[in-house]
C-alpha cells in the first residue's frame, strides 16, 4: 500500500469515521483512484486537499465508497426459501418479529422484507430496522420511489398490491413504507442492537478483509436471539460457519447456536 493512499485512508477516517483500511484494497483503491483522475489530481495528497475545500466532492467521494447496487427480490430464489422455510420456523417461534436489514442501500431489501411478511403477520407486529452508512441512499430509501429497473423480480400482482406508478416510476405504498425505520449506521465502528430474529446483510461483506468479516460475523451473532436466522448474499457463503456462532440452517442461511461466541463487539 503506497504511503500516499495510506494517509488519504487515515485523513478520510478523522474526518468521516469510515475507515477505508476495513476494505479490500485492490478494488476500492482502484474505485477511488478512477474517481481521483477524473477530478483532475494525480495523487492522493491534493485530492484531499481539495476535498477540504469542496464538500460537493467531500460528498461525491461518499456516495463512491459505499456500494449502492440493489433492486427488490435480488436473487428471488433466496427470498422464496426466506418466505416459505425460514419465515415459518420464525413464526412458530413467536408472533413478534425483530428484523435487521443491513447495509440497506437504497431500501428494496426491507421492502421486499416487509411484502414478503405481509401476508402471514400483521406488520404492525413486526420490527423492521434499516441502516446503511450513505445517508443519501438512505434519503431515496425513505422516499420510496423507484424506477422500474429496481423491479424487474417484482411479478405483476405484488407490483399492483404494493406500488403505485408516478410517471415512469413506482412508489412503494404507505402500509409498506411505514413498517420499515431506516437509520445510518456504520458496521464497522458503530454499536450493533440486540435481539433481532432475522438479520439480512447481503451483497457487501464481499468488500471487505477477512478481519472485518470476522469481527462483523461475530457481531451479528451477539445481535440475534439463539435460534435466530442470519441471511446473507449469494456470493457470501459462510465457511466454517461454527467459528462465528453460526450453522447452516439453509444455503445462504445461517442460524445462531445457542453457545455464545466469543469476540469483540461494538
Amino acid at each position: 500500500m503506497s504511503q500516499d493512499y495510506i494517509q488519504f485512508i487515515e485523513k478520510v477516517h478523522r474526518k468521516t469515521g469510515i475507515d477505508l483500511s476495513q476494505y479490500k484494497e485492490a478494488q476500492m483503491k482502484r474505485r477511488l483512484t478512477s474517481l481521483r483522475e477524473k477530478r483532475g489530481h494525480h495523487d492522493f495528497k491534493s485530492y484531499y486537499d481539495a476535498l477540504e475545500g469542496d464538500s460537493w466532492l467531500l460528498e461525491e467521494l461518499l456516495d463512491r465508497m459505499t456500494i449502492n447496487v440493489s433492486e427488490f427480490y435480488r436473487n428471488r430464489k433466496r427470498f422464496e426459501v426466506l418466505e416459505h422455510k425460514v419465515l415459518p420456523y420464525l413464526l412458530q417461534k413467536k408472533k413478534k418479529l425483530r428484523i435487521w436489514s443491513a447495509a440497506c442501500s437504497t431500501g428494496e431489501e426491507p421492502y421486499t422484507l416487509a411484502m414478503i411478511l405481509q401476508p402471514y403477520i400483521p406488520l404492525h407486529q413486526v420490527e423492521i430496522l434499516a441502516t446503511d452508512l450513505d445517508v443519501n441512499a438512505l434519503r431515496k430509501a425513505e422516499g420510496a420511489l423507484y424506477h422500474e429497473r429496481s423491479l424487474k423480480e417484482v411479478s405483476p400482482d405484488i407490483l399492483s398490491k404494493y406500488f403505485r406508478k408516478e410517471g415512469s416510476s413506482y412508489r412503494v405504498i404507505d402500509d409498506i413504507r411505514k413498517s420499515v425505520t431506516f437509520k445510518k449506521h456504520n458496521l464497522l465502528s458503530d454499536r450493533y442492537e440486540k435481539d433481532f430474529d432475522l438479520i439480512v446483510c447481503r451483497n457487501v461483506m464481499i468488500y471487505f478483509t477477512e478481519d472485518a468479516k470476522k469481527t462483523i460475523y461475530q457481531n451479528f451473532n451477539h445481535s440475534l436471539v439463539d435460534g435466530g436466522i442470519f441471511f446473507v448474499g449469494s456470493t457470501e457463503q459462510i465457511f466454517s460457519p461454527q467459528r462465528h456462532g453460526f450453522e447452516v440452517y439453509d444455503a445462504f442461511f445461517y442460524q445462531k447456536g445457542q453457545k455464545q461466541v466469543t469476540g469483540n463487539a461494538f
